[in-house]
């Protein structure tokens, strides 16, 4: 398979010349202790704050070593990186998740199943980013998303956090009816209504072990989303048709939606650890808790999350043995808990252990019972252009345009034409 096909399978609207920050790998005249210092340009789509403690502790172990860490939202993360691999300028580490193993088939990747830091990190972190038993990445910490809440509101309101799905929409009704806006959503990106359904998906879906297989055969095209999956999206849907989430969320920028919640003009917000230190900047004083999304039965509940995203070395990379040190630097106790500092989440690597905190205690029972799951960075060979298309099409069904069925056929399309391009 040329690397140009699967370039554009990546990124399907690739934006043209989209090159952010392509200066030339070269060596400074600095030195330290004798030797030149090595410029590595590292493309992220975490932001810096959240790579903060972690960079630092690069700066001192490696002096000999300058990281330019460049970031780029997600959103258009696979065109620019995509733009500059094909114009042969691509950074020399680069962070994946959903995307690694089609960067891997396309060559773009390091084999790095042999390197001795990759063996110490366990299986589970180092499934999604390998290949036919190759290794192309090795995990940072973990990522998930449940739903923030904001404790001072439940109890004005006395509502109590909900343990089964029919309770959320139930507590949501009953906020709205007190004229507080239940939950604030950034429907303008396709991100956060996709993996909040996925959430259901976990709970009535993945949660069923005769469903273990299921994501191998979605590979392999001999399972479709919009047969297995549509009854528990169905499910999420409701609300939609409750008004929970509401059209003019479509116009809402994640920032704009943190806002309201961290400044008490919502009572739930669903994200992740790495916005924690802006909620808590807006609103110092702020009761913050985070409850995992319920199913239909009560349970422990499910977190969007699992293996986050990880390092990778461009193949192409004129710094590798530097780059190879960054990696090396990285699979130390130091540096995982570094890593969790700006951004809670667990460690891989083997003997690490991390307190998150009594934000997350109402989330205990979900991480104990490990129910923490994103099929598109855990399994999926085509994982972020499928969710892409899946959670663009659900924009269209909170707009009322599409309906649910139609969204899943759409990610299901997506993972089809993939397939058979890399066939």
């Amino acid at each position: 398979m040329k690397r140009k096909a699967i370039s554009l399978l990546l990124c399907a609207s690739m934006v043209a010349g989209s090159l952010v920050g392509c200066s030339s790998k070269s060596e400074t005249n600095k030195k330290v202790e004798g030797e030149k210092v090595v410029k590595l340009r590292m493309l992220g789509y975490n932001a810096e704050s959240t790579r903060a403690t972690y960079l630092k502790l690069l700066d001192e172990k490696l002096p000999n070593v300058e990281i330019n860490f460049e970031f780029v939202p997600l959103d258009n993360f696979n065109n620019v990186l995509n733009s500059q691999l094909q114009a042969g300028e691509g950074p020399d580490i680069i962070e994946v998740g959903g995307e690694a193993k089609l960067l891997a088939k396309a060559n773009y990747l390091l084999d790095l199943t042999d390197k001795e830091f990759s063996s110490k990190y366990v299986e589970p972190g180092l499934k999604p980013y390998s290949i036919d038993g190759k290794v192309y990445a090795t995990p940072l910490q973990s990522w998930f998303e449940g739903i923030f809440y904001n404790k001072a509101i439940f109890k004005e309101n006395n509502i109590e956090v909900p343990k089964t799905w029919d309770e959320f929409v139930s507590i949501s009704k009953e906020l709205s009816k007190n004229g507080v806006k239940p939950q604030v959503m950034g429907a303008q990106s396709w991100e956060p209504m996709m993996k909040q359904s996925i959430g259901l998906v976990n709970n009535e879906f993945y949660a069923d072990k005769e469903n273990k297989d299921f994501d191998d055969k979605f590979n392999e095209g001999k399972a479709k989303l919009a047969e297995e999956w549509l009854a528990s999206v169905k499910e999420w849907s409701r609300v939609i048709d409750e008004k929970i989430l509401t059209k003019d969320m479509l116009g809402l920028s994640y920032d704009q939606a943190l806002d309201q919640f961290a400044t008490g003009k919502a009572a739930m917000w669903e994200s992740g650890p790495w916005a924690v230190q802006t909620i808590l900047e807006k609103n110092p004083d702020m009761e913050l808790g985070m409850f995992p999304i319920p199913g239909k039965k009560e349970g422990d509940g499910w977190l969007i999350g699992g293996p986050g995203s990880a390092l990778a070395i461009n193949a192409k990379s004129k710094h590798i043995d530097e780059a190879l040190k960054v990696l090396e630097v990285t699979a130390t106790e130091e540096a995982q808990k570094a890593l969790v500092k700006d951004n809670a989440g667990s460690s891989f690597l083997k003997g690490v252990e991390v307190d998150l905190g009594d934000i997350y205690q109402d989330s205990e029972g979900a991480f104990k019972a490990g129910n923490v799951y994103a099929p598109w960075t855990a399994v999926w060979t085509s994982g972020n252009p499928v969710v892409e298309a899946y959670g663009k099409s659900l924009q269209e069904v909170l707009a009322g345009t599409k309906t649910v069925k139609q969204a899943l056929q759409d990610a299901d399309d997506t993972n089809d034409n993939l397939r058979k391009t890399l066939q």
